[in-house]
């Protein structure tokens, strides 16, 4: 047990390391260009050594002993009141530390070659740096105020790492896209937060999650409060309404995408979500809307998957319809949070492992990314086209890979829900596992299958070794990876210390082995379906028009107008009218005023004329005056 409590005293080192090497790495200049990529792929690495050490020492705890609240010191002391910082490693925290460290480590080796003849990748690994310790500090933080702070840091360095390419135009556009769109969540977390200290007076997770007082709020509060994290939630995971910067982030670099998609930025909104389970379990309201924003979200995400050519928006739609499950999972409340965290957990494998596969096959073929221009790579690029097979099937939910285990416990549960909701969400997420086999197939059939429809200059290869080793590790986690997790349960119940308890088995709205072969069977028609509209029928290498749907589609279903012409534009409107009235009113009733000043006393400096004749003749006006009022007065 002392053994334990001591590898757990260092657990600041996970926070620590990589905000010290991103410093090193960005202030160093030059001189960190030589070694700067080998400190970038190793950092990553010993914070995941660490972090299983820490899974072990937990895990070999039991009862209320799997949580340990480590002090680090106080922040803000305030009379009485005190915010402390601290750091909670418990198994939610702990389960996304491996998540991060783990599949990030194999992101950044894989990055080492992939950014190999880049001049900039030493602020690239710096900024990567930054983004995992804000990251690792949002999970480990132990109160809502000490994570707000990991959440602007995972703010900034994404706009810093969406950006990266700075001096592209649609890059920069990109960047101030997610930034706002993640402000516009952060303004709702900042408000849940208020509201704690306004009514619970403290913000740490054991007094507001697990004290009486929240118990004893109204219920309207609580709504309140359920609404406003759900609003921070939505930001950074990239669900409806804040969703179109998601797929925009894909200017950034392959490795970004694929660490921001995978495994760290869009996790978050399902982390807080499930950390503040205590909160949501007391609101049906609040877990109503979330289900209701999960559902909208992961249609919208298959759906735009449909109309898109590049290959890397294909996966970021699917990342903001995977997410939308998970969504709907935490938003069924008690008893399923473990299964949203499960999906979660092997959606970083098989995502990761899709997205590098991607940018081995960007790498390849000139940084060129349209399906159009893609075809018959399988033959000439068999490592990657086996990982992204590997991916492909763990995503549709295909027999035994990770979907099968995680994705399809989402739908069973919102079958089991019950009611005209529960079939209304059940069918959502059962149409959604049809649709993700038919836009994965497209993209699948259009990159590796079918004639070859490359450019003159294009020649093909596989990538390095040090970018294979990462693709086939993160290949096999997508297979294996998801009957891992939930072999005989152990790590869902492992979860319930967090999160609660998981799912009784009880009575099934469909039965689960019915329910498990209409899945299979809509997932079956899905990959038909993709197979027929772009395998048989030969892939224009110009964009057709398309269906008013495809159209639609392409446009990311006109949200982006939709935001534009209800918010932009009337939002500069407003802004015109305030700078008018601000110009011609504030400013031009001052302006005014300066102006009749300054003329009156220019008119009354010519009565200076300096001469004594004139100040006599004004001295016998004025006291002429005088003397008529006193007598008019004394008259009247």
């Amino acid at each position: 047990m002392n053994a334990a409590h001591g590898i757990q005293s260092y657990a600041w080192l996970l926070v620590a390391l990589p905000a010290l090497s991103a410093a090193v790495l960005l202030l160093l200049g030059k001189r960190a260009d030589r070694w700067g990529q080998l400190l970038g792929a190793l950092v990553p690495v010993v914070l995941f050594v660490y972090g299983v050490l820490l899974f072990f020492s937990i895990k070999s705890e039991t009862g209320e002993g799997r949580e340990r609240n480590l002090h680090l010191f106080s922040w803000v002391p305030v009379g009485g009141f005190n915010v402390d910082v601290g750091l909670l490693l418990d198994p939610l925290s702990l389960a996304f530390v491996l998540l991060i460290t783990g599949v990030g480590s194999l992101i950044h080796i894989y990055a080492v070659g992939y950014m190999q003849h880049d001049p900039g990748r030493r602020r690239f690994f710096g900024y990567f740096h930054l983004f995992v310790a804000a990251m690792l500090l949002l999970v480990l933080a132990d109160s809502y105020l000490v994570l707000y702070v990991g959440w602007e840091g995972v703010g900034l360095a994404s706009y810093l790492l969406i950006g990266y390419y700075y001096t592209r135009d649609s890059a920069g556009t990109a960047a101030k896209k997610a930034f706002i769109a993640n402000r516009v969540g952060d303004v709702g977390l900042s408000i849940a937060i208020m509201l704690m200290f306004a009514y619970l007076g403290a913000t740490d997770f054991e007094t507001v999650l697990h004290g009486n007082g929240l118990a004893q709020l109204s219920s309207g509060v609580i709504t309140a409060i359920a609404l406003m994290l759900l609003l921070g939630a939505c930001g950074k995971s990239g669900q409806f309404p804040l969703q179109t910067w998601l797929p925009d982030a894909m200017e950034g670099p392959t490795p970004v995408s694929a660490l921001i998609h995978a495994a760290t930025m869009v996790t978050a909104g399902v982390y807080l979500i499930a950390r503040s389970a205590a909160i949501f379990d007391l609101t049906q309201t609040g877990r109503t809307v979330v289900t209701i924003v999960g559902a909208i979200t992961l249609l919208y995400g298959c759906i735009c998957a449909f109309g898109q050519d590049d290959l890397k928006r294909v996966l970021a739609y699917s990342t903001v319809s995977q997410i939308g499950y998970m969504f709907v999972a935490v938003g069924l409340g008690k008893g399923v949070y473990a299964i949203g965290i499960l999906h979660l957990l092997g959606h970083g494998f098989f995502k990761a492992a899709l997205f590098l596969s991607a940018g081995s096959v960007m790498h390849a073929m000139n940084d060129r990314i349209d399906m159009r221009r893609f075809g018959g790579l399988a033959r000439v690029m068999p490592v990657t086209y086996g990982v992204f097979v590997c991916g492909y099937l763990a995503i549709i939910g295909f027999p035994f890979a990770t979907g099968f285990f995680t994705k399809d416990k989402i739908i069973e549960a919102a079958f089991n829900k019950g009611g005209v909701s529960g079939w209304v969400l059940g069918g959502v997420a059962l149409l959604g596992a049809g649709l993700t086999a038919f836009y994965m197939t497209r993209a699948l059939v259009m990159t590796f299958h079918g004639r070859r429809r490359w450019e003159d200059d294009v020649h093909p290869h596989e990538a390095p070794l040090v970018m294979k080793i990462p693709l086939v590790i993160l290949g096999l986690l997508s297979l294996v990876g998801g009957g891992a997790l939930v072999f005989g349960g152990a790590l869902q119940h492992w979860l319930e210390p967090s999160v609660g308890e998981s799912v009784e088995v009880g009575v099934h709205t469909i039965s689960p082995t019915v329910l498990t072969l209409i899945t299979l069977l809509v997932v079956a028609f899905g990959v038909a379906g993709g197979i027929v509209a772009f395998g048989v029928r030969p892939v224009p290498v110009l964009q057709p028009a398309g269906s008013p749907i495809t159209v639609a589609a392409r446009r990311n279903l006109y949200a982006d107008a939709f935001n534009e012409t209800v918010l932009m534009r009337p939002g500069q409107w407003l802004v015109r009218g305030l700078v008018f009235f601000d110009n011609r009113g504030v400013d031009g009733a001052v302006n005014t005023l300066a102006a009749g000043l300054g003329g009156g006393s220019g008119r009354l400096r010519r009565l200076q004329t300096g001469f004594v004749r004139s100040y006599a003749l004004s001295m016998l006006a004025g006291a002429a005056a005088v003397l008529a009022v006193l007598l008019a007065v004394r008259f009247s």
